[in-house]
Protein backbone atom coordinates (compact mmCIF):
# COMPACT_ATOMS: atom_id res chain seq x y z
CA UNK A 1 0.00 0.00 0.00
CA UNK A 2 2.87 2.54 0.87
CA UNK A 3 4.58 1.83 -2.52
CA UNK A 4 1.26 2.77 -4.22
CA UNK A 5 1.14 5.64 -2.57
CA UNK A 6 4.98 6.81 -3.08
CA UNK A 7 4.51 6.54 -7.09
CA UNK A 8 0.80 8.27 -6.17
CA UNK A 9 2.22 11.03 -4.61
CA UNK A 10 5.13 11.01 -7.66
CA UNK A 11 2.16 11.46 -10.53
CA UNK A 12 0.07 13.97 -8.21
CA UNK A 13 4.20 16.21 -7.70
CA UNK A 14 4.15 16.21 -11.15
CA UNK A 15 1.43 17.21 -12.63
CA UNK A 16 1.23 19.63 -9.87
CA UNK A 17 4.38 21.01 -10.61
CA UNK A 18 3.48 21.11 -14.60
CA UNK A 19 0.51 23.15 -13.49
CA UNK A 20 2.90 25.25 -11.96
CA UNK A 21 5.10 25.68 -14.83
CA UNK A 22 2.91 26.44 -17.24
CA UNK A 23 1.21 29.50 -15.30
CA UNK A 24 4.76 30.49 -14.29
CA UNK A 25 5.83 30.18 -18.04
CA UNK A 26 2.95 32.27 -19.50
CA UNK A 27 3.17 34.56 -16.79
CA UNK A 28 7.11 35.06 -17.13
CA UNK A 29 6.07 35.78 -21.23
CA UNK A 30 3.70 38.43 -20.46
CA UNK A 31 5.53 40.29 -18.64
CA UNK A 32 8.65 39.88 -21.19
CA UNK A 33 6.57 40.21 -24.56
CA UNK A 34 8.63 41.18 -26.86
CA UNK A 35 11.15 37.98 -26.62
CA UNK A 36 7.72 35.54 -26.12
CA UNK A 37 8.93 32.21 -27.27
CA UNK A 38 12.55 32.39 -25.97
CA UNK A 39 10.89 33.73 -22.19
CA UNK A 40 8.81 30.49 -22.73
CA UNK A 41 11.82 28.29 -23.95
CA UNK A 42 14.44 29.39 -21.39
CA UNK A 43 11.09 29.18 -18.51
CA UNK A 44 10.26 25.57 -19.79
CA UNK A 45 14.07 24.77 -19.30
CA UNK A 46 14.45 26.36 -15.90
CA UNK A 47 11.28 24.54 -14.54
CA UNK A 48 12.36 20.77 -15.74
CA UNK A 49 15.95 21.77 -14.50
CA UNK A 50 14.68 22.74 -11.06
CA UNK A 51 12.88 19.67 -10.27
CA UNK A 52 15.81 17.43 -11.33
CA UNK A 53 17.86 19.19 -9.13
CA UNK A 54 15.77 19.52 -6.44
CA UNK A 55 15.27 15.67 -6.33
CA UNK A 56 19.26 14.91 -7.14
CA UNK A 57 20.34 17.15 -3.99
CA UNK A 58 18.20 15.31 -1.53
CA UNK A 59 19.30 11.79 -3.17
CA UNK A 60 23.27 12.67 -3.19
CA UNK A 61 23.25 15.24 -0.99
CA UNK A 62 26.14 13.57 1.69
CA UNK A 63 28.38 12.24 -1.47
CA UNK A 64 28.76 16.15 -3.01
CA UNK A 65 31.26 18.82 -2.02
CA UNK A 66 30.17 22.77 -1.39
CA UNK A 67 28.19 22.82 -5.04
CA UNK A 68 25.80 21.64 -3.41
CA UNK A 69 24.98 25.09 -1.89
CA UNK A 70 24.64 26.67 -5.12
CA UNK A 71 22.29 24.25 -6.36
CA UNK A 72 20.16 24.59 -3.14
CA UNK A 73 19.88 28.31 -3.46
CA UNK A 74 19.44 27.90 -7.46
CA UNK A 75 16.29 25.86 -6.56
CA UNK A 76 15.18 28.55 -4.17
CA UNK A 77 16.01 31.01 -6.72
CA UNK A 78 13.61 29.05 -9.19
CA UNK A 79 10.69 28.63 -6.88
CA UNK A 80 10.78 32.48 -6.05
CA UNK A 81 11.20 32.78 -9.63
CA UNK A 82 7.99 30.40 -10.48
CA UNK A 83 5.75 32.27 -7.69
CA UNK A 84 6.37 35.75 -9.66
CA UNK A 85 5.72 33.73 -13.25
CA UNK A 86 2.26 32.34 -11.32
CA UNK A 87 1.46 35.94 -9.53
CA UNK A 88 2.01 37.89 -12.85
CA UNK A 89 -0.14 34.77 -14.83
CA UNK A 90 -3.21 35.34 -11.98
CA UNK A 91 -2.93 39.31 -11.87
CA UNK A 92 -3.33 39.29 -15.82
CA UNK A 93 -6.07 37.42 -15.79
CA UNK A 94 -7.84 39.43 -12.62
CA UNK A 95 -6.85 42.48 -14.60
CA UNK A 96 -8.63 41.58 -17.90
CA UNK A 97 -11.46 40.74 -15.63
CA UNK A 98 -11.34 44.82 -14.38
CA UNK A 99 -11.09 46.17 -17.49
CA UNK A 100 -13.73 44.15 -18.87
CA UNK A 101 -15.70 45.70 -16.27
CA UNK A 102 -14.59 48.78 -16.48
CA UNK A 103 -15.18 49.08 -20.03
CA UNK A 104 -18.79 48.34 -19.66
CA UNK A 105 -18.88 51.01 -16.86
CA UNK A 106 -17.22 53.39 -19.46
CA UNK A 107 -20.03 52.40 -21.95
CA UNK A 108 -22.81 53.07 -19.64
CA UNK A 109 -21.91 56.61 -18.01
CA UNK A 110 -21.45 57.66 -21.76
CA UNK A 111 -24.95 56.70 -22.37
CA UNK A 112 -25.97 58.29 -19.48
CA UNK A 113 -24.47 61.80 -20.55
CA UNK A 114 -25.98 61.08 -23.62
CA UNK A 115 -29.91 60.94 -21.85
CA UNK A 116 -28.91 63.17 -19.54
CA UNK A 117 -28.00 65.70 -22.15
CA UNK A 118 -31.03 64.96 -24.42
CA UNK A 119 -33.56 65.72 -20.95
CA UNK A 120 -31.65 68.92 -20.63
CA UNK A 121 -32.96 69.38 -24.08
CA UNK A 122 -36.51 68.58 -23.32
CA UNK A 123 -36.66 71.11 -20.18
CA UNK A 124 -35.01 74.03 -22.57
CA UNK A 125 -38.12 73.50 -24.73
CA UNK A 126 -40.51 72.59 -22.13
CA UNK A 127 -39.35 76.38 -20.79
CA UNK A 128 -39.63 77.54 -23.96
CA UNK A 129 -43.36 76.57 -24.32
CA UNK A 130 -44.30 78.35 -21.08
CA UNK A 131 -42.42 81.30 -22.10
CA UNK A 132 -44.72 81.60 -25.53
CA UNK A 133 -47.50 80.47 -23.63
CA UNK A 134 -46.76 83.42 -21.19
CA UNK A 135 -46.44 85.84 -23.87
CA UNK A 136 -50.08 84.56 -25.34
CA UNK A 137 -51.47 84.92 -22.27
CA UNK A 138 -49.99 88.59 -21.41
CA UNK A 139 -50.95 89.93 -24.88
CA UNK A 140 -54.40 92.34 -25.38
CA UNK A 141 -56.83 89.69 -26.44
CA UNK A 142 -57.06 91.59 -29.86
CA UNK A 143 -53.63 90.62 -30.86
CA UNK A 144 -53.82 86.74 -29.48
CA UNK A 145 -54.46 85.38 -32.95
CA UNK A 146 -51.83 87.66 -34.87
CA UNK A 147 -49.20 85.84 -31.79
CA UNK A 148 -50.93 82.34 -32.05
CA UNK A 149 -50.20 82.96 -35.58
CA UNK A 150 -46.42 84.19 -35.36
CA UNK A 151 -45.61 81.35 -32.48
CA UNK A 152 -46.86 78.56 -34.59
CA UNK A 153 -43.73 77.42 -36.11
CA UNK A 154 -42.06 77.31 -33.45
CA UNK A 155 -44.32 75.62 -31.34
CA UNK A 156 -44.09 73.00 -34.46
CA UNK A 157 -40.46 72.96 -34.61
CA UNK A 158 -40.05 72.75 -30.53
CA UNK A 159 -42.62 69.37 -30.64
CA UNK A 160 -40.58 67.88 -33.34
CA UNK A 161 -37.42 68.99 -31.11
CA UNK A 162 -39.14 67.41 -27.86
CA UNK A 163 -40.09 64.33 -30.05
CA UNK A 164 -36.68 63.57 -31.67
CA UNK A 165 -34.91 64.14 -28.33
CA UNK A 166 -37.43 61.77 -26.51
CA UNK A 167 -36.61 58.80 -29.41
CA UNK A 168 -33.25 59.31 -28.69
CA UNK A 169 -33.74 58.88 -25.16
CA UNK A 170 -35.12 55.70 -25.99
CA UNK A 171 -32.64 54.81 -28.09
CA UNK A 172 -29.78 55.33 -25.63
CA UNK A 173 -31.57 53.47 -23.19
CA UNK A 174 -32.16 50.26 -25.38
CA UNK A 175 -28.76 50.35 -26.10
CA UNK A 176 -28.10 50.24 -22.59
CA UNK A 177 -29.67 47.30 -22.16
CA UNK A 178 -27.05 44.44 -23.58
CA UNK A 179 -24.44 46.62 -22.28
CA UNK A 180 -25.87 46.42 -17.99
CA UNK A 181 -26.18 42.75 -18.66
CA UNK A 182 -22.83 42.06 -19.89
CA UNK A 183 -22.21 43.95 -16.49
CA UNK A 184 -24.17 41.59 -13.99
CA UNK A 185 -22.66 38.60 -15.81
CA UNK A 186 -19.19 40.78 -14.98
CA UNK A 187 -20.33 41.30 -11.24
CA UNK A 188 -21.45 37.72 -11.05
CA UNK A 189 -17.77 36.23 -11.89
CA UNK A 190 -15.78 38.46 -9.76
CA UNK A 191 -19.01 38.11 -6.82
CA UNK A 192 -16.64 35.32 -4.79
CA UNK A 193 -13.85 37.99 -4.37
CA UNK A 194 -16.13 40.64 -3.34
CA UNK A 195 -17.17 38.07 -0.26
CA UNK A 196 -13.49 37.41 0.38
CA UNK A 197 -12.95 41.24 0.41
CA UNK A 198 -16.17 41.63 2.57
CA UNK A 199 -14.45 39.10 5.17
CA UNK A 200 -11.52 40.91 5.18
CA UNK A 201 -12.56 44.48 5.00
CA UNK A 202 -15.59 44.60 5.99
CA UNK A 203 -19.13 45.41 4.08
CA UNK A 204 -18.34 48.80 3.44
CA UNK A 205 -15.07 49.27 2.88
CA UNK A 206 -14.73 46.12 0.51
CA UNK A 207 -15.40 47.64 -2.82
CA UNK A 208 -11.99 50.40 -2.17
CA UNK A 209 -9.80 47.14 -1.28
CA UNK A 210 -10.85 44.38 -3.96
CA UNK A 211 -7.96 44.48 -5.33
CA UNK A 212 -5.88 43.80 -1.97
CA UNK A 213 -8.30 40.89 -1.76
CA UNK A 214 -7.36 39.67 -5.25
CA UNK A 215 -3.55 39.71 -4.40
CA UNK A 216 -4.01 37.76 -0.81
CA UNK A 217 -5.77 34.98 -2.52
CA UNK A 218 -2.82 34.98 -5.21
CA UNK A 219 -0.35 35.05 -2.78
CA UNK A 220 -2.01 32.42 -0.75
CA UNK A 221 -1.90 30.18 -4.25
CA UNK A 222 1.57 30.44 -5.06
CA UNK A 223 2.91 30.25 -1.40
CA UNK A 224 1.71 26.64 -1.53
CA UNK A 225 1.85 26.05 -5.52
CA UNK A 226 4.95 25.38 -6.45
CA UNK A 227 6.84 24.68 -2.65
CA UNK A 228 4.33 21.76 -2.73
CA UNK A 229 4.89 20.31 -5.78
CA UNK A 230 8.73 20.65 -4.99
CA UNK A 231 8.57 18.50 -1.81
CA UNK A 232 6.31 15.97 -3.32
CA UNK A 233 8.42 15.38 -5.77
CA UNK A 234 11.61 15.14 -3.14
CA UNK A 235 9.56 12.46 -1.22
CA UNK A 236 8.04 10.61 -3.61
CA UNK A 237 11.53 10.23 -5.65
CA UNK A 238 13.25 9.83 -1.94
CA UNK A 239 10.98 6.60 -1.22
CA UNK A 240 10.89 5.04 -3.95
CA UNK A 241 14.26 4.89 -4.38
CA UNK A 242 15.01 3.47 -1.17
CA UNK A 243 14.89 -0.28 -1.32
CA UNK A 244 15.28 -1.04 2.08
CA UNK A 245 12.04 -3.51 3.58
CA UNK A 246 9.76 -2.04 6.19
CA UNK A 247 9.53 -3.84 8.60
CA UNK A 248 6.50 -5.44 9.21
CA UNK A 249 4.06 -4.45 12.24
CA UNK A 250 3.52 -7.59 14.87
CA UNK A 251 -0.17 -7.72 15.73
CA UNK A 252 -1.59 -7.94 19.24
CA UNK A 253 -2.93 -11.00 18.39
CA UNK A 254 0.71 -12.63 17.34
CA UNK A 255 2.05 -11.56 19.90
CA UNK A 256 -0.70 -13.01 22.34
CA UNK A 257 -0.47 -16.21 20.55
CA UNK A 258 3.53 -16.07 21.53
CA UNK A 259 2.89 -15.59 24.90
CA UNK A 260 0.52 -18.06 25.47
CA UNK A 261 2.11 -21.14 23.23
CA UNK A 262 2.80 -23.98 25.09
CA UNK A 263 6.44 -25.05 25.55
CA UNK A 264 7.14 -28.60 23.22
CA UNK A 265 8.42 -31.65 25.24
CA UNK A 266 12.17 -32.63 24.34
CA UNK A 267 12.74 -35.45 22.80
CA UNK A 268 15.60 -37.06 23.40
CA UNK A 269 17.35 -39.51 20.77
CA UNK A 270 18.08 -43.12 22.61
CA UNK A 271 20.30 -45.77 21.55
CA UNK A 272 19.27 -49.61 21.66
CA UNK A 273 21.68 -52.31 20.86
CA UNK A 274 20.33 -55.64 19.75
CA UNK A 275 22.41 -58.12 21.41
CA UNK A 276 22.04 -62.06 20.32
CA UNK A 277 20.20 -64.30 23.05
CA UNK A 278 23.07 -66.89 22.40
CA UNK A 279 25.99 -64.13 23.64
CA UNK A 280 24.21 -62.86 26.59
CA UNK A 281 26.59 -64.20 29.59
CA UNK A 282 24.29 -66.56 31.76
CA UNK A 283 25.19 -64.44 35.72
CA UNK A 284 23.34 -66.87 37.41
CA UNK A 285 25.77 -69.97 36.62
CA UNK A 286 28.65 -67.88 37.55
CA UNK A 287 27.13 -67.68 41.18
Amino acid sequence: MLKLLNYLALITSIVIAGIAAYFSVIGMATMFAGAYLGTVVMMTALEFGKLVTAAYLHLAWEKMNYLKWYLLSSVVVLMLITSLGIFGYLSKANIEVSLVGDGNSLELSILDTRIDAEKGKIERYQDRVANLDLVLSTGRPQDRNYINRQQKDERNQIAEDIDTAIGLITEYTEDKLPIQRKQLEQNSKIGPIKYVAEVIYGQEESVKYLDNAVRWVIFALIFVFDPLAVLLLVTSVALIVDKKPIPKRKTPSAQKKKVTAKPQPKVTNKIVLQVPKDKVLDLSKDK
